[in-house]
């Protein structure tokens, strides 16, 4: 792997730009930058070189810096390396498959399953131990303790044992705790497990009982338990086999019970990863012992313990950094370089590869089998064909209402009786009957034209579409039923022959040549519909060997699996309709039968002009398409992203995206001392919010209804919103308070008003899309926060009954117990822990006086169970736990800190990772890629790949052998490529030393710089000149390398001409942008850039709605924290006094940095404030309850999920990359030698070619794409006329010809889902279907073309048969005297006429010449067959040869146009005749066995 490579190369930049921005002291930057920026990537004490930077230097600079740092560093690059660890543990995981055993083992191997009646009266598996031993007990105890009663009873303890032990409390010292109440309660708990354990015992038998894993954890806590309630033993190590009760309470829920068991169930992956990871910490202790035990004023490493917690610590990553500088100053500057390796690449493979590996074990657990994955797929495609029959509840409720269709009368009809009234939908449906036989009638007319029919025709022809359909099923003529058996069983005749061809084996002849793969699936896809259909080689099957037998019969089982797919799959397109078909029956009787259904507001009628004007200016969007009138294909327009953009939303949706963009910007300027109630001008974007609002409200009801409509506003969960976003505006405009109290309705009516910008996601589609993600797989995240909150309880109700009241201690450090703890004493002011100030003999330090206080700790205690899970919750974070260790371990006890690392360990390695897993697989659950198979998921890939891939922008090599040919030959050479690329490196080395207009050593390292900027403008200007200025533009890298050597020509100048700061740092941005052109020249740094920028590109609208949460909460944080007074992370850089400053705060949580300590300053109350009951700006008092809910909620939100959706996005994307050959359906090289070919072929460079070239395309292609003229010519036939048909004969793209080679190369049955398959399917079948229509249509056309030709021919050799006996006979029976040979003037007369007219059609234009010349005869019969061609295109036969004098001369007897027919009737001869006549019967039948023994020519010109 070469990952650590490329975290490298970002990391030089990001040392370099820090290097450059004088972040670090100048006696720090030789070499300790690279371990800098390396600190600040792991998020751990970054913000705090943040807060130098903003001192020192502008504060624009070093937000975008360090911003940047972390977003690149921490968040993308960093989480690479899950991605690698997942995908390689993917592969090394089926190496292990039997060691490990398969996923879907759920039962042991000594039980067995039966079907057991309920309680409901149902059936249902169930479990059962076949050699289980029956124990003693009668036969109503053992029926009792297998009752679910029995069960839930025992439950219910169990969870009343919990409440009690979670309601325990700190009492005070001089309360006795050894026998208070909760003591009884658990020794009466303790005595009904124990009766529980021996009833089981007794029913089941010892060995019975003890075969379950359940049962022997029980038994463990009943020993355990039991022990406890002993007084010498209560509030020990044994309380926690007492909290431990809580885990029986899973057995609650059966979906928390199957995930448990899916994540924990397989243990032999999970625990040889956890002790991998003991023994990691062991070794890694041990080493460090030894290292650092001699070094003097370090007592991190004295002792094994302490040397475990300190490289323990460096694993979860809190306060690594303070481990490893005390390591550094301890041991001196000439150790401190290999001190530092050595701890950064312990926790580069701790947090990188060893965390990755839990996420890649939970992500392998909640895999499931290939099988169990398509089964899955079948029945999600039913769930939702079940769920779209049925209407909304919204919708339904009209049911319950009787029906009262809407009657009209019918007038101007003359009639003696009255005519009741007829319902209005039967009038509409006779009218719009009408209009459709009209326009059925206009449409059969010649001059109907599409462009002719008026726009109500169009919509009456669309609405009754369903009607026409079945109307054209029904109605079947004669006439096209006969075609259509025709049309059958000629199909069947050809996929007869072609399964006979293949297995026959006709080209066992041909030599041995290696397939391609697109040979291979046509093959098979042939072979399938074969299977399909019942070739009538099944029919004889006597005299076979054993091996054809064989052969066979797997092939009656392939067809067999096949046709059961086939039903399974029409099955569930049938229900898929019928489900659309009664939705809209439903909808349509409701229409029909409710006056009051589909009318907004139940006053604006259906068809109403308003209600339509409405809908006009509520759905109108940009079209972003643009057809050819003639054909029909989408345009390519050169601004079609721009185009994409405008019409992603209509225009009412694009004008309240600006107006609510525009009061977002405007609440940015509210503060606690600019507030909106008292400034006007904030004022006006609050009234044009609310106004726009109104005005689209009341379009969207008018045209959509509001709530009891098929698409009203309020429909979901976004419409909800809109709607109470709007009331709360709307509200706080009209009410405008002038006073607002803290803690009052109207400060939580401003809170609520901050979830304005959340409109956006309401707004655009894919922000929809990001909220549907995140709730979407709710269940499971709250499976997995269940789990959390079950450890949190038991490590509380442990730390409550061992800890409480513990932990608390005098502020005096001198002072030990409570009773001494009063007065008051000095304490001395530090200015920085490392510094140390020299005082004067007899002076002290500064310092003031204090009282004394007995207190807990400031941020955490164990006093009750409520303040323990918060302190726990904060350790889960891995925040502040090193602080509560210490603290436990200095005041409880050292063996008590093990306490605080198991649950570290199992909420660190387990808790967090596992919510890791379960977002990455909610996210491929809800994008669809969860229950992929292996082949589905290579093609998904597939296609996301050929999405990136585009045409090579690389102009050709001049034609002849001058200057720019051999400058050509210089530029693509490798050694020159790498020679730029160590040129590159070769400058980015320059920035090691800082520039400083100051320093003497900047202006030599300024200098080296100018002649690597005139050496790059010389590549440039080469490389323009090789591939003229045009060529070299089309590359976006060559772009990009003119624009950094503009850049650097632009320095060069400036530099000369300055010489100053600015100057310098110029020239270090232009060296850090073409550092950047170094990652497209190596192939894995290639693949880790796309990577990262194909993440950063799908993660955008997540990284937006990440934005707009931040947004919202920076908001509500300026009103409820704005005015809270400084604490011990509450100061100038960090507070919530205005929305700028809050984003910034809030982004430092996200990294986690200290995010429970802000949370505390923020809940500060009296007597450590002032508070004001008036206003909420005048008082410095923070909010508990809101600063808990707040703080908690956003991290919770942000850190795990919407941070954990980017890692799921990151690892999507790397398996494009990262896979092998041998996973790839379509490798690199066939993509590469794809793009080479198309260059060829594509000689303008635009991207696009016409469809008649795809053809000599398909024909220039080799290796795995490569189609065998000899052996494919229908698979090339059904190429070209896919590409002809999908596109109407215009052009193609190159992602067009390249989606239909994947298609082609892929077993579409395996690679394919549903929906996709059948579309695929279809388009394929109609594309065989109509190639042999036109194949067939063209076969007998020549046949026709060759009969003709060959009756020109038979009829020239009966002229020239009758030619010869004329002779004959005129020398017989004429005088010698008389020439024959010389033709009369009318002879002649007539030869002209005959010449100057053709003797037959244009088709028929080939004579045949006489018998006795027979190479002429086959010369001409096997030319006239065939037509010729040129570069693609028909040609026309040659003209006729010469006719001779013999033929002449029969011509003029017979006339010249006598037909076969009428020659053989006018012989003289009558003996002769029926002698000529059997000899042309047995030609003729002679040549059409010929030709029915020949295969007719192909459609397409080959």
């Amino acid at each position: 792997m070469h990952l650590p490579d490329s975290d490298k190369l970002f990391f030089f930049h990001f040392s370099w730009l820090e290097l450059q921005t004088v972040i670090l002291a100048p006696a720090e930057l030789e070499g300790t930058s690279i371990f800098t920026v390396y600190e600040a990537a792991s998020q751990e004490g970054w913000v705090f070189l943040m807060y130098r930077a903003i001192d020192s230097f502008p504060r624009w600079r070093s937000y975008f810096y360090f911003i940047t740092l972390i977003f690149f560093l921490a968040w993308l690059v960093k989480n690479v390396f899950i991605a690698v660890i997942i995908e390689t543990f993917a592969e090394i995981r089926v190496q292990f498959q039997q060691m490990w055993g398969s996923r879907s083992s759920t039962t042991s191997t000594a039980t067995t399953q039966m079907f057991h009646e309920d309680a409901a009266g149902g059936w249902q598996l169930v479990a059962v131990d076949v050699n289980k031993p029956q124990g003693r007990a009668p036969a109503c105890l053992q029926k009792m303790m297998r009752s679910s009663v029995f069960h839930m009873f025992i439950l219910s303890m169990v969870a009343v044992d919990v409440i009690v032990a979670a309601s325990n409390y700190y009492k005070g010292e001089n309360f006795k705790r050894q026998y208070d109440e909760f003591y009884l309660a658990e020794v009466a708990f303790t005595v009904l497990f124990d009766l529980e354990a021996l009833l089981k015992i007794w029913c089941l038998g010892f060995t019975g009982y003890i075969s379950s894993s359940l049962h022997k954890f029980e038994l463990l806590l009943v020993i355990g338990t039991t022990l406890h309630i002993y007084p010498d033993l209560y509030h020990s190590q044994f309380t926690y086999f007492q909290v431990l009760r809580v885990v029986r309470l899973i057995k609650i829920s059966p979906a928390l019970e199957d995930f448990v068991y899916k994540i924990f169930g397989p243990g032999k992956k999970l625990g040889s990863l956890v002790v991998f990871t003991a023994s990691l910490l062991i070794v890694m202790s041990a080493i460090s012992l030894q290292m650092f035990c001699f070094v003097e004023e370090l007592d991190r490493f004295t002792t094994f313990p302490r040397a475990f917690m300190s490289m323990f610590q460096i694993l979860t990553q809190e306060g690594w950094v303070d481990v490893m500088d005390q390591t550094l100053n301890a041991v001196g500057h000439m150790w401190a370089p290999v001190v530092a390796i050595y701890f950064i690449l312990y926790h580069l493979f701790a947090t990188l590869i060893l965390l990755s590996l839990f996420v890649a074990v939970i992500l392998d657990n909640l895999e499931l089998d290939e099988d169990l994955k398509k089964l899955k797929q079948l029945k999600q495609s039913e769930a939702n064909a079940d769920t779209k029959e049925k209407l909304p509840l919204r919708l339904r409720i009209f049911e319950k209402f009787p029906n009262r269709p809407q009657m009209v009368k019918i007038s101007k009809l003359p009639s003696d009786f009255t005519v009741p009234k007829i319902r209005e939908s039967f009038m509409k449906q006779f009218i719009d009957r009408q209009q459709q036989d009209t326009s059925c009638l206009l449409r059969r007319l010649p001059s109907a034209s599409s462009s002719s029919c008026d726009h109500s025709k169009r919509s009456a022809i669309e609405e009754n579409k369903y009607i026409d359909q079945k109307l054209r099923k029904s109605v079947f003529s004669i006439r096209a039923r006969n075609l259509l058996e025709k049309e059958t069983a000629i199909n069947k005749i050809l996929r007869a022959c072609t399964r006979q061809r293949m297995l026959s084996g006709s080209f066992e002849g041909q030599p041995a040549k290696e397939r391609s793969i697109l040979s291979v699936q046509h093959h098979i896809r042939q072979e399938r519909r074969s299977l399909r259909h019942g070739s009538n080689s099944q029919r004889i099957s006597r005299g076979k060997s054993l091996e054809t037998l064989t052969q066979d019969h797997s092939n009656t089982v392939r067809y067999r699996n096949a046709q059961r797919e086939d039903s399974e799959i029409k099955m569930i397109q049938e229900k898929k309709e019928q489900a659309e078909m009664k939705r809209k029956v439903q909808e349509e009787e409701l229409r029909e039968n409710h006056p009051y259904f589909d009318k907004p507001l139940f006053i604006v009628g259906r068809e109403h002009r308003f209600r339509n004007f409405c809908r006009v200016v509520v759905r109108a969007r940009f079209n972003a398409s643009k057809t050819d009138p003639v054909t029909g294909a989408v345009k390519n327009t050169k601004y079609h992203q721009l185009y994409d953009l405008l019409g992603l939303v209509t225009y009412l949706d694009w004008v309240m995206i600006i107006v609510t963009i525009c009061s977002c910007i405007s609440m940015m300027f509210e503060s606690p001392f600019r507030r909106v109630m008292h400034a006007p001008t904030l004022q006006i974007a609050e009234y044009v919010f609310v106004i726009f609002m109104s005005i689209e409200l009341n379009l969207k009801i008018m045209a959509d209804g509001l709530f009891f409509t098929p698409t009203a506003v309020i429909r979901d969960f976004g419409g909800v919103m809109d709607i109470f976003i709007y009331l709360v505006s709307l509200i706080f405009l009209c009410w405008m308070p002038q006073n607002v109290p803290a803690k009052s309705g109207a400060q939580l009516l401003m809170v609520l008003r901050c979830l304005r910008p959340l409109r956006i996601f309401k707004l655009v589609p894919q922000m929809r899309k990001v909220v549907r993600e995140l709730f979407s797989g709710f269940k499971e995240i709250f499976l997995v926060s269940i789990l959390l909150l079950t450890l949190m309880l038991v490590f509380a109700s442990f730390g409550v009954q061992l800890f409480a009241g513990k932990l608390a201690k005098c502020n005096d450090p001198h002072i030990i117990s409570r009773e001494d703890c009063h007065g008051i004493f000095r304490i001395n002011v530090s200015v920085s822990k490392n510094l140390n100030l020299k005082l004067r003999p007899g002076e002290k330090k500064p310092g003031f006086w204090v009282p004394r206080v007995w207190a807990n700790p400031r941020n955490f205690n164990f006093d009750n169970v409520g303040n323990a899970m918060l302190a726990l919750f904060e350790v889960l974070s891995l925040k502040g736990w090193v602080e509560v260790r210490d603290v436990i371990i200095h005041r409880v006890g050292p063996i008590h800190g093990i306490y605080i690392h198991v649950f570290v360990f199992l909420g660190c390695m387990i808790g967090l990772t596992l919510f890791v897993g379960v977002v990455i697989a909610n996210f491929n659950e809800n994008k669809g890629t969860a229950l992929l198979t292996v082949d589905q998921r290579r093609w998904e890939d597939l296609k996301s790949r050929l999405k990136i891939a585009q045409p090579l922008h690389l102009p050709p090599r001049p034609d002849n052998d001058g200057f720019r040919a051999k400058m050509y030959d210089i530029t693509q050479h490798p050694f020159f490529k790498r020679t730029i690329a160590v040129l590159v490196l070769a400058q980015s080395v320059l920035l090691s030393v800082k520039w400083d207009a100051a320093d003497p050593v900047t202006v030599p390292l300024a200098t080296m710089s100018v002649v690597f900027t005139f050496i790059f403008v010389l590549e440039v200007t080469m490389k323009i000149i090789a591939m003229s200025p045009s060529g070299f533009w089309q590359s976006r890298r060559n772009r990009y390398d003119l624009l950094v050597t503009s850049l650097g020509v632009i320095w060069v100048i400036l530099h000369f001409a300055l010489l100053n700061a600015y100057t310098y740092m110029m020239g270090a941005c232009v060296i850090v942008f073409r550092f950047f052109s170094i990652c497209g020249k190596h192939v894995t740094l290639k693949m880790l850039l796309l990577t990262v920028v194909v993440s950063m590109y799908k993660s955008f609208f997540i990284i937006v709605g990440m934005f707009l949460l931040l947004l919202c909460y920076a908001f509500a944080g300026v009103v409820l924290f704005g005015t809270v007074k400084y604490g011990e992370n509450i100061n100038r850089h960090a507070n919530f006094s205005s929305a700028g400053k809050a984003i910034t705060v809030l982004f430092r949580i996200v990294t986690g940095e200290d995010w429970n300590k802000i949370m505390h300053d923020c809940m500060v109350q009296p007597p450590f404030c002032t508070p004001d009951n008036s206003t909420y700006w005048k008082t410095d008092c923070g909010n508990y309850a809101g600063a808990l809910m707040y703080f908690c909620s956003f991290y919770v939100i942000i850190a795990y999920i919407m941070l954990n959706l980017l890692v799921a996005i990151i690892v999507e994307n790397f398996s494009l990359f990262y896979s092998t050959e041998e996973d790839q359906l379509l490798s690199y090289n066939d993509l590469r030698h794809f793009q080479i070919i198309w260059n060829m072929v594509d000689d303008k460079r635009e991207g696009v070619i016409p469809t008649f070239r795809v053809k000599f395309l398909l024909r220039l292609l080799r290796g795995r794409l490569e189609v065998d003229l000899d052996k494919d010519k229908l698979l090339f036939k059904h190429m070209c006329y896919e590409m002809e048909r999908l596109h109407n004969g215009g052009d193609v793209t190159f992602h067009d010809v390249l989606s239909m080679l994947s298609y082609r190369s892929v077993d579409i049955r395996k690679s394919l889902q549903l929906e996709e398959l059948l579309a695929r399917e279809q388009l394929e079948y109609t594309i065989e279907e109509e190639v042999a229509k036109q194949t067939i249509r063209m076969w007998l056309k020549k046949c026709l073309k060759r009969i003709r030709a060959k009756q020109q021919q038979s009829c020239s050799i009966i002229h020239s048969l009758r030619e010869s006996q004329q002779q004959e006979l005129s020398r017989f029976l004429n005088p010698p005297s008389i020439e024959t040979t010389q033709p009369s003037e009318d002879m002649n007369a007539v030869n002209q006429d005959n010449s100057a007219q053709p003797e037959t059609s244009s088709q028929q234009q080939l004579l045949s010449p006489t018998l006795s010349d027979r190479g002429g005869y086959r010369q001409d019969s096997a030319d006239a067959g065939k037509p010729q061609r040129k570069f693609g295109q028909w040609r026309l036969p040659s003209a006729p040869k010469p006719i001779s004098h013999s033929v002449s001369s029969v011509n003029l007897r017979f006339g010249g146009r006598s037909t076969m027919k009428s020659v053989v009737c006018k012989m003289n001869p009558m003996s002769d005749a029926a002698s000529c006549g059997s000899e042309v019967k047995k030609w003729w039948t002679r040549q059409l066995t010929v030709e029915s023994d020949e295969s007719g020519e192909d459609l397409l010109d080959i």
